[in-house]
């Protein structure tokens, strides 16, 4: 009965958003409220459940994706942007510009959350699309198959780091076993992959990239471009690394554990950006603020939509449908790679989070581990490869996907669900492949 309820809830969900138009916040939080009524939990509890999941996910992200959003408009107003995509294209060509950004993307997703990165990267994607002349998804697509292969399958990533403690993984080994895969899987799913939807042809959403064509002289350098870019990504590398080398309790990894967080990383790097993106360019204070305030007003609605995916997910999570369904699936005679696969799978699709996914399944199936003898590190890409699948509409990545890339439901379904179930798939059979040569 649960599938059921969870079944119409989602169906529910498209018809309010694709027939009767009706705003995907709200249509969320109708969806969200009416499953979590039918899933049991009291009427009392559907509105508190309701501000857990949207303050959860707000709480995390306001900041990081606000700031964010602040760092791309300073980027793409002082012509900094501008600066890094007319180097990507002159260095790779514009035939090949896709290839450089998937290689940014999966550089710059090894140490961020999905929709860190996402943010980080938009603008720069916004500004290659425009400048090469090149259709938005070319680019987009192979950024977000690179960020998403990383979040599913690279330490020092927090989600395979995590499943890896709790498997008892070897953290490098893991690493070496993810990078085998993680290439050849975000090169399928990004550049390749867009070959078929190349039929789709979205705009570039209002406000949220400056078509001005910058002189030479007006736009920084291409150091000082990519070095304000990347400052919160060095940031949380920084802080990764530290986590994995640095001795408990040290007063080094208390710093880098401090600057490397994603709300103080981006904290820095936008006070950085006020400097090099914006004073020594000329600007004033005043100017600079009027950039931002622009650069949040872009972004409200997003922020919204992706809280409202969050209090869905919530609602899934506390009314218990994640265990119902790992539970259902501990009772099969799987393969122990498989089954993690699975579990995490089905947990995905129920609850939206890849995280709340890969983390859930790693809890029910890690007794599996000891029991078979299976390679433990298999298990954590098993496990981080079953809980990127499809991203249903409950998930907070597909309502980001979708409004920055100005997609209806039907092309977010077609593109980033299928790009995400691609890496899904493609995962699964990498590591029963690997598990031949080293099981």
């Amino acid at each position: 009965m649960p599938l059921i309820i969870l079944a119409v809830g989602i169906l529910l969900l498209f018809f309010l958003i694709v027939r009767v138009k009706l705003n995907s916040f709200i249509s969320l939080l109708i969806v969200a409220g009416l499953v979590g009524y039918a899933e049991g939990l009291p009427v009392t509890q559907i509105i508190p459940v309701i501000q857990k999941g949207l303050g959860g996910t707000l709480g995390g992200l306001a900041i990081v994706v606000s700031f964010g959003a602040i760092l791309g408009k300073l980027m793409a107003e002082s012509g900094g942007a501008q600066r890094i995509a007319m180097t990507l294209i002159n260095m790779f060509g514009k035939e090949k510009v896709k290839w450089a950004v998937c290689l940014t993307g999966f550089i710059v997703g090894i140490a961020l959350f999905y929709e860190i990165g996402f943010v980080l990267l938009i603008p720069l994607v916004f500004t290659i699309a425009a400048s090469a002349q090149i259709r938005l998804l070319e680019v987009g697509i192979p950024m977000a198959a690179a960020l998403s292969v990383t979040h599913g399958f690279l330490p020092p990533h927090p989600g395979p780091t995590a499943i890896s403690v709790i498997y008892n993984a070897d953290i490098g080994l893991t690493l070496v076993y993810g990078a085998l895969l993680a290439a050849p899987i975000a090169i399928i799913a990004g550049p390749i992959f867009y070959n078929f939807v190349k039929d789709l042809n979205p705009a570039i959403p209002e406000g949220l990239y400056n078509p001005k064509v910058f002189t030479d002289e007006e736009m920084p350098s291409f150091g000082v471009s990519v070095f304000t870019a990347l400052v919160p990504v060095v940031l949380m590398a920084g802080s990764a690394i530290a986590k994995m080398t640095l001795p408990a309790g040290s007063h080094a990894l208390a710093i880098m554990t401090f600057l490397g967080s994603p709300d103080m990383a981006l904290t820095i790097s936008i006070f950085i950006a006020f400097y090099t993106f914006g004073i020594s360019r000329g600007k004033s204070i005043q100017e600079i603020m009027k950039i931002s305030e622009s650069a949040i007003l872009a972004i409200a609605m997003i922020l919204l939509i992706v809280g409202g995916g969050g209090a869905l997910k919530q609602i899934l999570i506390d009314s218990g449908v994640g265990r119902y369904i790992g539970d259902l699936l501990m009772g099969s005679d799987l393969s122990p790679l498989v089954l993690a696969w699975s579990i995490a799978a089905v947990i995905r699709i129920a609850c939206g989070s890849a995280t709340v996914a890969a983390l859930t399944a790693g809890g029910i199936a890690a007794p599996v581990v000891a029991l078979t003898g299976v390679s433990p590190e298999l298990m954590v890409l098993a496990t981080g490869a079953g809980s990127l699948i499809i991203s249903p509409p409950n998930d907070p990545g597909f309502w980001l996907f979708k409004e920055f890339f100005g997609l209806t439901v039907k092309e977010t379904v077609r593109t980033w669900c299928a790009m995400e179930t691609i890496i899904s798939v493609l995962g699964l059979a990498g590591v029963l492949i690997l598990n031949v040569f080293i099981g």
